[in-house]
């Protein structure tokens, strides 16, 4: 009797304050055109407030998700955080924001996969409870990006927002959960999408604090089209894996990082738009963040059993794709 992983509720978070591309524009030299046109991004919402980082986001998702399945702290035995954007160096925040929540019968910890983290840690969760190790676990993906983004930048400025969504995982014998999951990395690729200051190799100093090094970098050009190779790779490589024509295909949950990059992503696998998640238009690319925000957006529309493929991209390189079947009906 084979045990699968299946994502038996979601809950997320986002800030309450909203930039939107009008603001941008008295910030920048930047229309709300022309940010619509190449992102299809309207506004994006910011966390602010004092002493406010990625677990507090995080930990007001897990929260509602505890309430939201009626799971008490001490029923989860393991929390993975993904995220770019940790609190600190350490601990992890995924610590933090199980303390906060009063998870204390657990272990966990961070994956950082730029924006692919999220698809990462719910395969890496995903074998915990199919080995039969542990029956409940949550997964977070979360990122303050506006902690390293930088506002005088309107190429990176405009792309990306704040926010914070958790899915509960438990084990399954009906064909649902994660049926299947292709991930791949090359490293060659950080040259065109990293923060150039802050770690090890290049600790924080007055010159590089000065020289703006520790906000994202990012070649727009180069990254869009390994994004739209990648993405498309993984999805055409877990369908075909599993004998999947678009027609069986109900829902592409793609990571929201441009729409021009979606609309690549799901045309080259052959499905219409309306099979398609889209909500940049609401948030931008939050990272980890992105596939959970579309799952609580469409979740109404989801039933038990259809089949659905989470895909993403990030820095890194980082990509996959992740095909699972829907575990419950709305409520």
């Amino acid at each position: 009797m084979q045990i699968r992983a299946a994502i038996t509720g979601i809950a997320t978070y986002v800030p309450d304050d909203v930039l939107t591309n009008q603001d941008l524009e008295k910030m920048v030299d930047t229309t709300d055109a022309w940010i619509t046109e190449r992102t299809g991004i309207k506004e994006r919402h910011i966390l602010k407030g004092e002493g406010l980082g990625t677990s507090y986001m995080g930990a007001k998702a897990v929260q509602a998700l505890l309430e939201k399945t009626g799971t008490h702290p001490d029923e989860i035995e393991l929390l993975i955080c993904a995220t770019a954007t940790a609190d600190f160096v350490f601990p992890a925040t995924a610590n933090l924001i199980a303390n906060e929540v009063g998870i204390k019968k657990a272990f966990h910890y961070d994956v950082m996969a730029a924006c692919s983290g999220f698809i990462y840690a719910l395969h890496t969760a995903s074998k915990f409870i199919e080995t039969g190790t542990y029956k409940k676990v949550i997964v977070v993906g979360a990122d303050k990006m506006s902690s390293i983004i930088d506002y005088t930048d309107r190429a990176t400025c405009i792309i990306f927002g704040d926010g914070a969504g958790a899915v509960l995982l438990e084990p399954t014998t009906e064909y649902l959960g994660i049926i299947d999951a292709w991930m791949r990395s090359d490293g060659a690729g950080w040259v065109h999408l990293h923060q150039k200051a802050g770690g090890s190799r290049r600790p924080p100093t007055h010159e590089t604090v000065e020289k703006r090094e520790h906000f994202v970098y990012q070649e727009g050009a180069i990254v869009f089209k390994h994004a739209v190779q990648g993405m498309a790779e993984a999805c055409l490589n877990v369908m075909e894996r599993n004998n999947l024509q678009s027609s069986d295909i109900d829902w592409l949950v793609p990571h929201q990082a441009n729409k021009r990059i979606i609309d690549s992503t799901y045309q080259r696998m052959g499905l219409p738009a309306e099979k398609v998640m889209l909500n940049i238009h609401k948030y931008g690319n939050t990272t980890n963040a992105t596939i959970p925000l579309c799952l609580t957006d469409y979740e109404s529309q989801l039933r038990k059993g259809q089949n659905l493929i989470f895909a993403a991209f990030g820095g890194g390189f980082t990509w996959g794709a992740i095909y699972l079947k829907w575990a419950y009906d709305p409520v």
